[in-house]
């Protein structure tokens, strides 16, 4: 699967995503992650003394406001580029809000499972102009009941979350804890007994007791489910 992240700050998540398993999956080709940034698609050279941000890609809000809104054109433009390089594949848009449909496991499987390529597309500021809902009919997304600055975390939570349940990318089927284990079930390893100001924290008895089905009933009992 590919990823092409829309963001004006991809160093935020770029490290973290070249990192552990979904690095790893990257190196092995099964899972490629794409950066694209709306000022490399405005002609709106911008005077500025970081030679970065020469190109503007935001303006006032209509009708008023504090804050700033990320221009429609320049992310049309990089929606395009993507699209025309990908086409007749299985391709999803996502457009990452606070007011968007909550984002959980069943979906990132779904995801997984049901495309090729995921456009994600990190607002900043108070968001991107409404008109880009219109043009390209985008799966709004929220990954929780709150507002971040911008929507780069969100992504990076997307590409976790969807790259762990492709073929490949943990090694084996069982390496998912939600089916093998089931979410919430405390894991415990050596030692055996932890002593921690003079008091002693141990490993459940069922645990190191090598009786397989007693253990597996214990995780069964403290299971929660997606």
């Amino acid at each position: 699967m590919t990823f092409h992240i829309i963001t004006l700050f991809p160093e935020t998540i770029k490290p973290y995503l070249d990192e552990s398993v979904v690095g790893i999956a990257q190196k092995r080709g099964v899972v490629k992650v794409k950066f694209y940034s709306p000022r490399d698609y405005s002609r709106d050279k911008h005077r500025t003394a970081r030679p970065e941000r020469s190109r503007r890609v935001d303006d006032r809000s209509y009708g008023g406001g504090p804050g700033m809104v990320i221009q429609l054109g320049p992310v049309v433009k990089a929606v395009q580029a993507i699209k025309s390089k990908i086409r007749n594949q299985k391709l999803k848009i996502i457009l990452f809000t606070p007011a968007g449909k909550q984002f959980d496991n069943k979906y990132a499987a779904a995801l997984a499972k049901d495309y090729k390529h995921l456009i994600l597309i990190a607002g900043r500021y108070e968001g991107v102009d409404a008109r880009l809902k219109k043009i390209f009919k985008p799966e709004e997304i929220s990954i929780g009941p709150y507002v971040l600055t911008g929507g780069e975390l969100a992504a990076a939570v997307l590409v976790d979350a969807i790259s762990r349940q492709l073929p490949g990318v943990l090694g084996k089927a069982e390496s998912l804890e939600e089916k093998r284990l089931g979410v919430g079930v405390p894991v415990y390893t050596r030692p055996e007994i932890f002593v921690y100001k003079g008091k002693k924290y141990r490993v459940p008895k069922v645990l190191v007791s090598g009786n397989h089905a007693e253990i597996e009933k214990w995780r069964r009992d403290h299971r929660k489910s997606l």
